[in-house]
């Protein structure tokens, strides 16, 4: 796999947490050393006690030099804590299932990934499955904490308490319009003049008049449009607003924002600024690759017009549609728990711990055997040798992306950048809260087979929403879409007494 898609399979994973689009991910982005390769300054562990061996299960497709580069991380992992690593990779697709089977037959463990689309953590940390770890981090967590920003430990909590290692990674969602510049260019359109949907209007009336080939606005059937809310649960139809004050649980599907935006959405698909079949598009990868596309909104982090670029073989640009929030789906894209069935429980923090904080070890496991995968450009810069190939690890997945060495040409300043993009994110008002479904599983189903029904059509304008809205609002409150609401009212009231303003 190139360096650029290792990239864009790092943009994909960590920020709209999409399963699907994360199991067409195979590989990782060997990225900077924050540290110019230079390894924490930690004193070997003295023990004249057997090494402890950690038994490591991580989401990827399994690699053929998997056990040549463990043997090297083993080596260094017992001179510095005394515990070796028997690291079990599971492809994307089979993470989850064969994870909810192993952790229920008592499968031995100690660290396992888990994140916000495959094996759920806040499912699983409710279950038992995870040991909390407040004590732990205190203990022996201390380069992890200084490390990562507060906000992924805030999001991260499950009624009040860590249960994973959120990887320092960027932090905030953000989304963008994305243009093909090519088309930009060829008709003299300015994609600053895109602030919302509804100023998409000229630019995408311009390319239909003179690009019949060309689809203006690239969209998929699971579209929903960028709306001012946090949701209780995502692409779900109850939330509260962005700048609330009051933290009062809202029907989307009632409010003046939702019916003005599928009202120009409806426009939109009526003028043919939409694909016909958008409705029942799950994929616009062939777009893509032809060049055939106009526009799109995705989500971004720093630099990702040069990955989408490089990886469509033509110029990417992008302006923000959106501000940068931190949501907990975006601080939960990527972890690492600690079974709660863990013989070693120290041991496993201890090494997670040096996992986040030592740049030698993070290199290695991400990026292999030096001379064999990679070679160094210079001191934090690294060139893939043919080898990579056989290890060709997904790099979000494995904790700290940020001592990691650089690829050539990526800029310098890539880290630097990240964290300034970090910095700029805003909180959320429900960041910290994880709704618990128990007492209404029945009427959550109830409301997600009316989704099922009316969800699409509505939200990429291929009905009516003034006819359609209705019907679906009557069938979502007769599924128990009010009762939903209300329970998660009182959770975000009880929620909201015990964390400070």
């Amino acid at each position: 796999m190139s360096k650029t898609k290792k990239s864009i399979c790092l943009l994909l994973a960590s920020l709209m947490a999409f399963s699907l689009l994360l199991s067409a991910c195979g590989g990782g982005n060997k990225a900077e050393n924050a540290n110019s390769g230079k390894t924490q300054n930690t004193e070997p562990t003295k023990s004249s006690e057997k090494p402890v061996e950690l038994i490591w299960y991580t989401i990827g497709a399994p690699q053929k030099d998997l056990s040549r580069v463990m043997e090297e991380v083993n080596k260094y992992t017992k001179e510095k804590i005394n515990a070796t690593v028997d690291m079990k990779m599971i492809d994307f697709g089979d993470y989850s299932q064969k994870m909810q089977v192993m952790v229920a037959s008592g499968e031995p463990m100690d660290i396992l990934f888990t994140c916000s689309w495959a094996f759920d953590y806040v499912q699983n940390a409710r279950k038992g499955a995870f040991m909390e770890l407040d004590d732990l981090l205190d203990k022996y967590g201390q380069g992890i904490k200084e490390t990562l920003d507060p906000a992924f430990l805030k999001g991260s909590k499950v009624d009040g308490h860590n249960y994973a290692i959120p990887a320092n990674k960027e932090l905030p969602a953000q989304e963008v319009w994305r243009f093909n510049k090519e088309l930009l260019d060829k008709y003299n359109l300015d994609m600053a003049s895109a602030t919302t949907l509804e100023s998409l209007e000229p630019l995408l009336k311009t390319i239909k008049e003179n690009e019949p080939d060309i689809t203006p606005y690239a969209m998929v059937k699971d579209f929903m449009p960028l709306m001012p809310f946090d949701y209780v649960i995502e692409k779900m139809p109850m939330a509260v607003y962005l700048d609330t004050k009051d933290y009062k649980v809202v029907n989307i599907l009632e409010t003046p924002e939702i019916v003005d935006t599928l009202k120009t959405v409806r426009k939109y698909y009526q003028a043919g600024y939409l694909s016909p079949e958008v409705a029942t598009t799950t994929s616009v990868d062939d777009l893509y690759k032809s060049g055939k596309w106009f526009m799109d909104r995705a989500a971004t982090q720093p630099f990702a017009d040069n990955l989408w670029s490089a990886s469509y073989g033509y110029p990417v640009v992008s302006t923000a549609a959106g501000d940068p929030y931190v949501y907990n789906w975006s601080v939960m894209g990527s972890m690492q728990a600690i079974s709660a069935n863990s013989k070693y429980p120290e041991k496993a923090m201890e090494f997670l711990n040096l996992l986040n904080t030592d740049p030698v070890l993070r290199n290695m496991i991400d990026s292999g055997i030096e001379g064999v995968h990679y070679e160094k450009v210079s001191d934090n810069v690294v060139k893939n040798l043919p080898d990579s190939k056989n290890y060709d690890m997904p790099t979000f997945s494995l904790g700290n992306i940020m001592i990691n060495y650089l690829n050539e040409g990526d800029p310098e300043n890539k880290w630097e950048e990240f964290k300034k993009f970090n910095a700029s994110g805003i909180n959320s008002p429900l960041l910290g809260f994880n709704f618990d479904t128990s007492k209404i599983t029945n009427e959550i189903a109830a409301v997600q087979n009316v989704k099922e029904e009316f969800w699409s059509s509505l939200m990429t304008g291929t009905v009516d929403p003034e006819e359609y809205l209705p019907k679906a609002n009557e069938k979502f409150k007769a599924a128990g879409l009010d009762a939903i609401i209300a329970e998660a009212q009182r959770q975000i009231d009880e929620w909201r007494a015990t964390v400070s303003e």
